[in-house]
C-alpha cells in the first residue's frame, strides 16, 4: 500500500468493496487453515488407524474419510474459488478505477497548464505518467491491499495456531524471518531509488522517439538515420542498465526469501522429528505444523514483495504528484465576470511590456495601439519582433500586466479566459491538425457537423477542390499532425477550421505563407467578404498580404514602431519602405530568374512554408 495527499481520498471512497474484499480474504484465511487439520488426521488416521477429534477417538474408515475428510475438502476448495473470485473483483477492480480516475484528473491538469509548462517537459515524459507510473499506482493500490491483509491475517492466525502447538518450534521458525524482513526494509529504500532511475530513462527514450517519429522528415532529408540510431541505442543502453539494476535487486530479493524459507523448513524438519522422536509431537502433529507454517510463508513473501511494491509506488506516485501540483499560472481571477454584450472586436493595447518567464530580455516593450471592431488590420515586421506574441497576449496564452490589453473597453484579466478565447478563432503557426478525418478536422472549431457548411467554409479557404480529389474526399483520414497534407493544404484546412468558428475577432498568424499569391489573393479576398463588421487580424511576412488592409501594425525589435495603411506607411516609416522596395527587388529577380532557377526558388519558398 502506498500513502499520499494524491491517493488517500480512494481508499474512503472504494472502503465498501475493500471491505467487501478483506472479509472474503479473511474467509478464504480461516478455510485455508483447516487444511493442515484435515491432513494431520489423515496422517493419524493411518498410522494409528483411529483419529482423535473433538475429545472423541473416532474409527479412521471410509465412513470417517468420506464424512469428516473429503466432504469438508470439498465445502472448502469451492469457498476458496468463491471468496478469491470475489476478493479479485473488489481489490483488482478498485484499483482500476483509481487508475482510471486519476487519469482523469491529470488530463484534466494538462488541459489547464500553460504553453510554459509544455515548453519545458515533454511529450514523451509525460506520455510515462500516464502509462508506467499509473499502472504502477494501479499495481499498489489494489495488489497492496491484497497483500497487506493477507499477510496480517493468515500471517496471524497461523502463527496462534503454531504458537498452541509449541512455542519453541514456532520461535525457531521465526528467527530467520526476523532477517528477513529486516533485509527486506533496507533494499526496498535502494529499490526505490533504483525505480526512479527505471522511470527517468524511460521518459528519456519515450521523449527521443516521438520526437524522431513526428521529424522522420527531416531525419530521411539529411540523411541522419545512423546518427539518431547511434543517439537510440545510447538511450536504450541506459534504459537497460537501470532495468537490469533493479531486476538483479529484485531477483535477489526474491532469492533471499526463498533461501530463508526453506532454512525454516529445515529448522522444523529437524527439531520437529526430535519432538516426534520423544513422543511430544505424532507425525500427524508435525504434518500439521508444517502445514501452517506452509501457509505463513506467503504473508512472509508478500510482505518482501510489499517492500518492493511500495518502493516503486512511491517513486510513480511522486512523479505523478508532480505532474498534479505543478500550478496553473495562466488562470482567471477571483474577480472576473462576463461582459455585459458580446464582444464586438475593439482591441487596444496601452504601454505593453512582456517578457516571457524565464526570459533574460523584453519580446515587447512599451507596446501601444488600437483596432476597432470591423477593421481588418495587418501586423508585419521581421523574424523575431514579436508578432506572434501580440496575439499569444491578446488569447491569454501567458499572463499580462493589468491595464495593458483590453477588449471592447474591458481589461482582459477581468474576462474569464473562456470568454476572451470563445469570441476568437485562431490559426496558428504550426497549422497542428489532428490524426483524423478532414471533415472532422474543419468542424472541430464548431457544434455542427453539416457537410453543407463544411464544404463553403472550405470553399473560402480555397481548398475544396483539393479535397475533392482525395479518393475519400472530405473523409480521408489524416496522418499524425497533418503530414499527408502538403504545407498550403494544411494551411487552408486550419483557415477553414476558423471560419466555421465565425468569431468576431479572427487571428491568422502566418496564414497564407505556403501558398501561392493566386490563392492568397483569393482567400483575403473571401476573408473581406464575408466578414464585413468583423475584426481580422493578419500576421504575414509579405507585404502583398497586408497591403489592403485598413490598417497595418509594423513591429521592429518588439516596438511598435508604425501604424497606418500601406500608403501611410510608405511616406512616413522608412524600415517600412526598405522591407517593401527590397521585396519588390526579389520579386523582380523572380521574374527574370531562368526556369531552372524559378523552379528552384519555388521549391525554397514551399520549404519554407512547411517549416
Amino acid at each position: 500500500m502506498i500513502f499520499g495527499r494524491h491517493i488517500n481520498r480512494y481508499y474512503l471512497r472504494h472502503l465498501p468493496a475493500l471491505l467487501l474484499g478483506v472479509l472474503s480474504l479473511v474467509m478464504i484465511d480461516v478455510f485455508q487453515l483447516k487444511i493442515p487439520e484435515l491432513y494431520g488426521m489423515v496422517i493419524n488416521g493411518i498410522n494409528d488407524g483411529k483419529v482423535v477429534m473433538d475429545g472423541a477417538e473416532l474409527v479412521f474408515d471410509m465412513d470417517f474419510l468420506l464424512d469428516k475428510i473429503c466432504l469438508p475438502m470439498i465445502f472448502i476448495i469451492v469457498s476458496m474459488a468463491f471468496g478469491r473470485f470475489l476478493w479479485r473483483i473488489c481489490f483488482f477492480g478498485s484499483g482500476i478505477k483509481v487508475e482510471t480516475d486519476l487519469r482523469g484528473r491529470m488530463f484534466d491538469r494538462c488541459k489547464d497548464l500553460s504553453r510554459e509548462y509544455y515548453q519545458v517537459n515533454k511529450v514523451g515524459t509525460l506520455m510515462s505518467y500516464f502509462t508506467n507510473d499509473l499502472e504502477t499506482v494501479q499495481d499498489c493500490f489494489g495488489s497492496g491491499i491484497l497483500m497487506m491483509a493477507d499477510a496480517l491475517f493468515l500471517g496471524v492466525m497461523a502463527l496462534f495456531k503454531m504458537f498452541r502447538m509449541d512455542l519453541t518450534l514456532t520461535l525457531f521458525s521465526l528467527i530467520p524471518m526476523v532477517f528477513l524482513l529486516v533485509i527486506s526494509a533496507i533494499v526496498g529504500h535502494y529499490m526505490e531509488k533504483k525505480w526512479d532511475e527505471r522511470q527517468e530513462a524511460f521518459s528519456a527514450l519515450s521523449d527521443f522517439s516521438q520526437e524522431d517519429f513526428s521529424g522522420i522528415a527531416v531525419i530521411k532529408a539529411f540523411v541522419k538515420e545512423t546518427v539518431q540510431l547511434m543517439a537510440f541505442r545510447k538511450l536504450n543502453k541506459q534504459n537497460e542498465k537501470v532495468n537490469v539494476e533493479f531486476t538483479k535487486i529484485s531477483t535477489a530479493l526474491n532469492i533471499l526469501v526463498t533461501l530463508f524459507v526453506e532454512s525454516v523448513i529445515c529448522v522444523i524438519l529437524g527439531y520437529g522429528g526430535y519432538l516426534v522422536y520423544y513422543g511430544q509431537f505424532n507425525a500427524g502433529q508435525l504434518i500439521e505444523f508444517i502445514g501452517y507454517f506452509t501457509s505463513i510463508v506467503w504473508p512472509i513473501m508478500a510482505v518482501s514483495q510489499l517492500i518492493e511494491m511500495r518502493a516503486r509506488g512511491k517513486a510513480s506516485l511522486a512523479r505523478i504528484g508532480e505532474l498534479l501540483d505543478t500550478p496553473v499560472d495562466v488562470a482567471d481571477k477571483p474577480t472576473v465576470k462576463e461582459p455585459d454584450a458580446p464582444l464586438a472586436g475593439n482591441i487596444e493595447m496601452k504601454n505593453l511590456t512582456f517578457r516571457y518567464p524565464g526570459g533574460s530580455y523584453d519580446s515587447l516593450t512599451d507596446v501601444s495601439f488600437k483596432i476597432n471592431a470591423g477593421e481588418n488590420v495587418g501586423i508585419i515586421g521581421k523574424t523575431g519582433s514579436g508578432k506572434t506574441t501580440l496575439v499569444d497576449l491578446l488569447l491569454r496564452t501567458y499572463n499580462v500586466p493589468d491595464g495593458t490589453v483590453f477588449l471592447d473597453g474591458y481589461d482582459v484579466n477581468d474576462l474569464p479566459i473562456r470568454t476572451v478565447r470563445q469570441y476568437a478563432a485562431y490559426v496558428p503557426q504550426d497549422n497542428f491538425l489532428f490524426s483524423d478525418t478532414i471533415k472532422n478536422n474543419i468542424a472541430f472549431a464548431s457544434d455542427t457537423d453539416d457537410q453543407t457548411v463544411i464544404e463553403e467554409a472550405a470553399r473560402l479557404s480555397d481548398v475544396h477542390d483539393n479535397i475533392t480529389e482525395f479518393t475519400e474526399g472530405y473523409a480521408t483520414v489524416l496522418g499524425e499532425r497533418g503530414v499527408t497534407v502538403s504545407g498550403g493544404q494544411k494551411q487552408r484546412i486550419s483557415i477553414a477550421r476558423a471560419l466555421m468558428k465565425d468569431a468576431n475577432i479572427l487571428i491568422l498568424d502566418d496564414a497564407v505563407s505556403a501558398v501561392d499569391l493566386r490563392t492568397e489573393k483569393a482567400i483575403l479576398e473571401n476573408l473581406r467578404r464575408i466578414r464585413k463588421g468583423k475584426t481580422t487580424i493578419l500576421i504575414a511576412h509579405r507585404i502583398s498580404t497586408v497591403e489592403g488592409m485598413d490598417k497595418i501594425i509594423f513591429l521592429d525589435d518588439g516596438r511598435v514602431t508604425a501604424v497606418g495603411t500601406h500608403r501611410e506607411l510608405l511616406e512616413t516609416c522608412p524600415d517600412y519602405r526598405t522591407m517593401v522596395e527590397l521585396q519588390q527587388v526579389q520579386g523582380a529577380m523572380k521574374e527574370t530568374d531562368s526556369p531552372e532557377v524559378a523552379r528552384e526558388n519555388s521549391i525554397r519558398e514551399e520549404v519554407e512554408g512547411h517549416a
